[in-house]
């Protein structure tokens, strides 16, 4: 008789691990529907590879101006340009100077164009971690929706969101200065589920 009821709980177990077992893969595969989802709804644009990467010398004289935000000069020793804010989606993060592989994993950074807030195309990339600073969150972003970007020099000004689309990793269209005199902010990050690279722009108002 016992053993026959240690058998019956043992058969028991078994069958409780194969209900956390299956909802476990029902959560992920939820999980996974969602964000290929999101991504489906992302429009796909075709390659430009016809823009030259050439260093571009910024020679516009900005006035200084009575600054009441002040960002700091660095972050965790890296050099800081800019202050990056996206209240739609909870972000707040410091634009490093430079793009580096070992600064990308500590928060966003410059990867193209002009100083912060000039006229210009200012290129920011980051990676699509879970956790903070990161861009996870960027394919949440919807038209319309505001961004505020800081510096020490112009102070803090608006962007309001254009277009979001999808990129081949070779596409570099997105970073194109030529913005007829316009002040553009481009953030770039990794997808999660294809090779593709999510580009969001946004123009000053």
């Amino acid at each position: 008789m016992g053993k026959r009821i240690l058998k019956d709980k043992i058969e028991q177990n078994r069958r409780r691990i194969r209900v956390v077992i299956l909802l476990l893969i029902l959560v992920i595969s939820s999980y996974m529907f969602f964000g290929i989802y999101k991504e489906s709804k992302i429009k796909l644009k075709e390659n430009d590879n016809n823009i030259a990467l050439e260093k571009i010398t910024y020679e516009e004289e900005i006035e200084p101006k009575e600054i009441i935000v002040q960002i700091p000069d660095t972050y965790l020793d890296y050099e800081v340009t800019a202050k990056l804010e996206i209240p739609k989606i909870n972000l707040e993060t410091y634009v490093l100077k430079e793009y580096k592989t070992e600064g990308l994993d500590v928060c966003a950074s410059k990867y193209w164009g002009p100083e912060p807030n000039c006229v210009g195309n200012f290129c920011i990339a980051g990676h699509n971690y879970d956790k903070e600073r990161m861009f996870n969150h960027l394919i949440d972003l919807q038209i319309g929706d505001e961004i505020f970007l800081t510096d020490n020099v112009n102070g803090e000004q608006t962007y309001a969101i254009y277009d979001i689309y999808k990129v081949k990793p070779n596409n570099v269209a997105p970073l194109s200065q030529e913005t007829n005199g316009n002040k553009i902010i481009t953030l770039i990050t990794c997808v999660n589920y294809s090779r593709n690279r999510l580009i969001v722009q946004a123009k000053e108002i």
